[in-house]
């Protein structure tokens, strides 16, 4: 019943304004030329006060402003939000507020007030380190403005985190280094290093489908980029502990750990997912995804649009899915008890002896070969 508790309990708070939108990005991001935020205000405490009852006397490990681009929410917003939290639920001694913000003189300049209101750790999406591959990328600051305001964010807060993307357009291995290098040398304690990956339904992938995308590096560039990044993250002391980010050990992301150790969340805001275990089930929560039909729905008394039981093996799979993307790997008795079933032994054999992956004290870990390739380890120890 409190398998939830391996991973710990957050709150995911979703924005779902951007100034403009990217043309690599599928979030559930939204442009907009006036938002009322008081209105705002009201939804997201009147979602609070709903989970409150169903979720009350837990611990809050951690709360999260995502988006969109939670840097254009007033710091008196944030500040109700993390208030009402606050007055439902105790807080853990450690509790990390995190606050994704774009690297602009706009956002930069409310980085004290969300540091008055609560927030700890600033997630800066700076993206590239050259003005050129900024411009394409759709983004709509530069690099000097990206390095002011993170100078701001250091003088604010002690942990701050910063995103880049890599395989872009005409970009070469060496240049990755170089930039890579470059991005360590003012770093402070965490980095999200992400591959450029063209989805369905945003401009980018628009352009592709029609074969106006050119120059993406192939397929094997972009492995010798993803094995380069995890070592000189190495050398600088910057770990990979998850497929896509790196940090100094006990820097890591406690938030998005809950996530990959699968514990509970709750999901507020347009677009937001959940995962809330009630009386021993394991539900999947989503809200509405237009702004307008969530705050309508949220105005009412309840901004979900889904609540579904997982079954036992569903919950399992997630389980997995989630913990091998982690450098500590997951807990084969606890995916057991999840599943009611062990992993099929001839195929974790047949990938220990692959080098894909490692077995040590009941902890299924994926190689960083096997990391590679993760989709395809994953596929098959997912097979009926």
């Amino acid at each position: 019943m409190d398998d939830w508790r391996n991973g710990g309990f957050g709150l995911y708070v979703h924005w779902p304004y951007c100034q403009a939108k990217c043309p690599y990005c599928d979030f559930n991001s939204h442009v907009s030329a006036k938002i009322d935020q008081n209105l705002w205000v009201r939804a997201y405490l009147s979602e609070l006060d709903r989970l409150s009852e169903q979720l009350s006397g837990r611990v809050l490990n951690s709360i999260f402003f995502g988006g969109g681009t939670p840097s254009l929410m007033l710091p008196e917003t944030v500040s109700a939000i993390i208030e009402r939290a606050r007055e439902i639920w105790p807080f853990a001694n450690d509790i990390e507020i995190s606050l994704e913000a774009n690297p602009g003189s706009v956002e930069a300049g409310r980085f004290a007030g969300y540091r008055d209101a609560g927030v700890n750790r600033i997630s800066m999406g700076i993206q590239a380190m050259n003005d050129e591959d900024l411009r394409r990328l759709g983004r709509i600051h530069s690099v000097s403005e990206a390095k002011s305001a993170f100078d701001i964010a250091r003088n604010c807060f002690d942990r701050v985190s910063f995103d880049l993307i890599y395989a872009r357009q005409g970009q070469t291995l060496d240049a990755w280094q170089k930039e890579l290098r470059e991005a360590l040398s003012m770093a402070i304690d965490h980095l999200s290093l992400y591959q450029l990956t063209i989805e369905d339904g945003t401009a980018f992938g628009d352009r592709y489908a029609r074969g106006k995308l050119r120059n993406l590096p192939t397929d094997d560039t972009a492995a010798d980029m993803y094995l380069a990044t995890q070592e000189i993250c190495a050398e600088f002391g910057m770990y990979g502990y998850e497929i896509s980010n790196h940090a100094k050990p006990g820097s890591e992301s406690r938030h998005n750990l809950i996530y990959w150790r699968y514990g509970d969340y709750a999901g507020i805001g347009p677009g937001a997912h959940g995962r809330l275990t009630l009386d021993g089930t394991r539900f999947a929560t989503e809200t509405h995804l237009s702004p307008g039909a969530w705050l309508q729905a949220a105005g009412v008394g309840n901004g979900e649009s889904l609540r579904e039981p997982l079954l036992a093996e569903d919950a399992a799979a997630e389980y997995l899915m989630m913990g091998m993307r982690l450098s500590e790997g997951l807990d084969m008795v606890r995916f057991s008890q999840l599943a009611g079933r062990d992993l099929h032994k001839n195929r974790l054999d047949d990938l220990v002896q692959m080098g894909m992956v490692t077995i040590s004290d009941q902890r299924l870990r994926a190689t960083d070969q096997g990391r590679a390739v993760l989709n395809a380890v994953l596929r098959n120890l997912l097979m009926d």
